[in-house]
Formats: C-alpha cells, structure tokens, sequence
C-alpha cells in the first residue's frame, strides 16, 4: 500500500508560513489567509497553521494543497477548529467533502483563486487542467467543507 500524497514544506516554506501565521494573529490577511487552529489528535494540544478558506457556490471550504498533512488528519479527528485573523476567531465544523465530482469544482475554484501560491503542490494540475486531470488530483488533496459555529 502507497503513501497518500504530502509534500513536506522546506525551511522557506517554513518560514514563510511562520510569518503569515504570525501576520494573522496581529490582524493582518494576505489575500484573505487566516490561522487555522486545530486539536492535535495525538497531544491534544492546538496545531497551527496558516491557510486560505475559500468561499465556492455560499459555502466555505479549506483545501490542503500539501495533500494529506498533520492538520488534515487533525481535522479528521477534531472535526472542526478555529479560524483566526487578529482577534476575530472563527469555531467552525468540518466535514470532509468524498464526492470527488463536488471536490473536484472546489478545486478548479481554489487554482483559480489561489492557484499562483499554490500550482507548485498540485504536481502539474491547474485551475486550466481538464476534469479528468482535476478529478485524478482529487484523491491527494482533501477538501472540507467548514461551517461557523453559532
């Protein structure tokens, strides 16, 4: 049995994400990123990471350009987390979307949108990339559909 897919950041993208983490906690949004908190499935303690919610037909979404990493299998286990861009924290629910027809037009809307941050772990796929291309990414990169708590 394979691997699922994940391409592990390298010290830049480290950093990176370090400063775009850090940015969201004091308030600011680089093209509408926010600080994705989630439960650690194994030390219970909250996991951070920078992420871009993207809204697609009213609904919002978070896709995991990395593919399947720390925080989606976080995700799994928690179910939902927080969203946060200086002091307005967001508790949402998550669910993981299966329908890879339904994944697959969150994904062309998310290449699309963030598409020039994120090509580069999307192993060849773009917002331009035919649905039979789109739908055979799917499986290395999930998508949850996340709604705000209260």
């Amino acid at each position: 049995m394979s691997q699922p897919y994940y391409l592990q950041g390298n010290p830049l993208n480290d950093r990176l994400n370090g400063l775009i983490g850090w940015l969201a906690r004091r308030g600011v949004s680089l093209a509408g990123s926010a600080e994705l908190s989630v439960r650690g499935r194994k030390s219970g303690k909250m996991q951070r990471i920078p992420v871009n919610p993207h809204t697609y037909d009213g609904a919002q979404y978070l896709v995991s350009a990395r593919g399947h990493s720390q925080w989606v299998r976080n995700m799994r286990a928690a179910g939902g987390g927080e969203l946060r861009v200086g002091r307005r924290v967001r508790a949402f629910s998550a669910v993981e979307i299966t329908d890879d027809a339904h994944k697959a037009s969150v994904v062309r809307a998310y290449l699309e949108r963030w598409g020039w941050q994120v090509n580069q772990f999307f192993q060849g796929v773009t917002a331009k990339s035919t649905d039979a291309e789109l739908l055979a990414a799917c499986p290395d990169h999930p998508v949850f559909r996340i709604t705000v708590d209260g």
